[in-house]
């Protein structure tokens, strides 16, 4: 399991009956969460904004006082904005630490033996893992993602840490299109990030399915990882896909490579519980 344990201005704080409690700085918002189908403990009257779930897809923000728009939270030496979004989300997945503290080792390692190392960061969103890469030491950091909004927000997260003068650059396009232009190039990355969605809809109505499409990207991926790599990181919240089922996959396209899978999880401050927050794959050189 990919537990975290140094969060200081993040805390899952209880969770219950499909929802759970966080702490984000000092705002509290309860957010609705399909793993916990356990049942609450006591009554929740202690939170700043509540999350409903629509039955029929979506939902709204109810707050109890008045919010900023965004605020922000330290994560290390890393500062992230946090606003809550339509689509329940904040902007920071906190379960995804411990593969920021992966990746931040990772660079570390090779920068001490290399002189450049290129990472690319696939379905980027607000960029919380190009930021650990760049702050890390990694000489050039592409961050893709195929909205434009959410590019916007990353780099108000790049200005936050104060990484401005540090390679990264901003790609607003179709993850597939960009890697086949890349492999034309014949431009490599020594780390790829990746977090395919479990489903999705392309520019021409193309349709992605996790389960269907993520071989070809994988395939696709392989051509431009260097020789030379460190590590490639895949996430993924696709309901019914084990950990098992990417380690298969994985093993079967990075023969003689070191794999490694499980679940990324959240500890629980007052339930002394673990809630399950999606899967992750790391290829390491032997």
């Amino acid at each position: 399991m990919n537990t975290i344990n140094d969060w200081q201005d993040y805390e899952c704080i209880k969770t219950g009956d499909g929802e759970k409690l966080e702490r984000w700085g000092n705002i509290i918002l309860n957010r609705p969460d399909p793993q916990i189908i356990w049942n609450k403990k006591d009554t929740w009257k202690n939170y700043d904004g509540y999350y409903h779930r629509s039955p029929n897809g979506g939902g709204y923000w109810e707050f109890k006082k008045k919010l900023p728009e965004y605020w922000t939270v330290k994560y290390h030496d890393l500062t992230f904005k946090v606003s809550p979004t339509n689509f329940k989300h904040t902007g920071i997945f906190p379960e995804q630490s411990s593969n920021w503290n992966f990746i931040e080792k990772k660079v570390r390692e090779y920068m001490q033996n290399h002189k450049e190392m290129r990472i690319l960061n696939l379905f980027a969103y607000t960029g919380c893992a190009t930021m650990v890469a760049s702050n890390a030491g990694a000489t050039e950091v592409v961050h893709v993602d195929a909205s434009k909004s959410i590019n916007e927000w990353a780099k108000e997260n790049m200005k936050l840490c104060h990484l401005e003068n540090k390679t990264i650059r901003f790609i607003t396009d179709d993850v597939l299109k960009f890697i086949e232009r890349e492999k034309r190039r014949g431009r490599t990355y020594h780390g790829i990030i990746m977090d395919p969605p479990s489903y999705g809809r392309g520019p021409n109505k193309e349709i992605w399915k996790f389960e269907n499409d993520f071989k070809t990207l994988l395939l696709k991926v392989k051509d431009i990882l260097d020789e030379d790599f460190s590590f490639l990181l895949v996430s993924s919240y696709t309901t019914g896909i084990s950990h098992l089922s990417l380690e298969n996959i994985l093993k079967l396209n990075f023969t003689g490579k070191n794999i490694e899978t499980g679940e990324n999880i959240l500890p629980i401050t007052e339930d002394n519980l673990i809630l399950p927050c999606g899967i992750y794959g790391r290829v390491t050189q032997n």
